[in-house]
């Protein structure tokens, strides 16, 4: 598919009388605003195009959803208090912004050297990332947010998909909730596989929608779960890390692997 086709495709599904639509040819860039707002959404047609190759039609399905839940959730009013049981941790890489568009700085803190965590309420169909303002404005303690994100996170259904290669065990987690990868932070579930881990325990979240817990017990399962988290780094909406880490005592460490050589420590 040709750029200006994906651009006719996207437009025919997202545009409505509220909505202005704007296409930057040079940069290759869609951009679909709230006219009620100006806020929007700014999509890269060459991203689009790569993933459409392969999903097709799905690609393009998942890209409307993302848009028509962002835009909603730009425009629903954010109020925590009376809504503290949807209160979630979302994980993002560390080039994620720190700030809304409007300069308003986020709730976040460090996680590791590639992630960072961010707190958001939950709206259905989407989720919106909270602020400081919003948190004062309400005089909410930051510290009793991150306390509910977590305490709600450790009641998501955690049930994987299980695919056992060259002697090595991998757990999908995917429920396409939007905190998958959020489960990293659910120290209960890694301490779980962990203590039945019969070689290296391993926990990759190469994008939003996924979490992967690895058993590796030989050489052959790096590699696998290097070209593995690459994959799914490489065909997820938001990407995180293409970097698997080794869970060990409660901590994550990032490794590098190369072809047919354990990591070293």
């Amino acid at each position: 598919m040709k750029p200006l086709e994906m651009k006719r495709e996207l437009e025919k599904r997202l545009l409505s009388q509220n909505r202005r639509i704007s296409y930057d040819r040079d940069a290759q860039k869609l951009r679909i605003e709230d006219k009620t707002i100006n806020k929007g959404v700014t999509l890269s047609i060459s991203k689009l195009i790569a993933k459409w190759e392969v999903k097709k039609e799905q690609a393009i399905e998942e890209t409307v959803h993302y848009v028509e839940a962002a835009l909603q959730a730009m425009t629903t009013p954010i109020v925590v208090k009376g809504n503290e049981k949807n209160i979630f941790p979302v994980i993002r890489s560390t080039s994620f912004p720190t700030q809304s568009g409007d300069g308003k700085e986020f709730l976040w803190e460090e996680h590791t050297a590639e992630t960072r965590v961010f707190y958001a309420i939950d709206q259905g169909s989407t989720f919106a990332l909270l602020t400081n303002e919003i948190l004062e404005k309400e005089n909410v303690d930051k510290v009793r947010i991150k306390e509910m994100a977590l305490f709600n996170l450790r009641s998501l259904q955690n049930e994987p998909t299980i695919d056992v290669v060259s002697g090595n065990t991998f757990y999908f987690f995917s429920k396409n909730d939007g905190y998958d990868a959020s489960k990293v932070l659910n120290d209960q579930l890694l301490k779980k596989y962990s203590e039945i881990a019969r070689g290296q325990l391993t926990v990759s979240v190469p994008h939003q929608d996924v979490l992967i817990i690895a058993d590796i017990r030989n050489e052959t399962g790096y590699d696998i779960l290097a070209q593995m988290v690459f994959q799914f780094f490489t065909n997820g909406r938001t990407p995180i890390t293409a970097l698997p880490f080794i869970y060990k005592e409660g901590e994550l460490e990032p490794i590098f692997i190369l072809a047919h050589r354990k990591p070293k420590q």
